[in-house]
């Protein structure tokens, strides 16, 4: 298979009845939102409902696009959904080391690699959406 040209990925910002954020814990990223590339065929959502299972255990229901992050050298748009849990265990995977629900202001402290603090950010500030964001 070639290389694609660009690479589009979809992660969301998954919150719980109690208004806690999903992370997950990589391997090389420390704590994040979970997210990967989409599929060839696949609809954004799909990817985002289908990263976020395979990554946390959790099955999603998306409730907002919220945005686009593009690295323009890097050639990535990365999309981002609003989404709520709506059943599911939190289960670990090879991409992910931990899981678990955080109260938003220690989720926040938790997340230190490069601007996924401020993706997750701006998906919860809804005023900002939509938005485009280009580094």
């Amino acid at each position: 298979m070639a290389i694609p040209k660009h690479i589009v990925s979809a992660a969301t910002i998954v919150l719980n009845n109690e208004n806690e954020i999903l992370l997950i814990k990589g391997p090389s990223r420390g704590w994040e939102m979970p997210g990967g590339q989409v599929e060839e065929g696949e609809s954004l959502k799909d990817a985002a409902i289908r990263e976020t299972k395979e990554e946390s255990g959790i099955d999603i229901e998306i409730e907002k696009f919220c945005g686009v992050f593009q690295n323009v050298s890097g050639a990535i748009c990365n999309t981002l959904f609003l989404a709520r849990a709506i059943g599911g265990e939190p289960t670990t995977s090879s991409e992910s080391l931990e899981v678990g629900f955080f109260p938003v202001n220690k989720a926040l402290e938790m997340v230190t690699w490069g601007n996924f603090r401020q993706r997750i950010e701006y998906s919860l500030n809804k005023r900002l959406h939509p938005f485009c964001i280009e580094f």
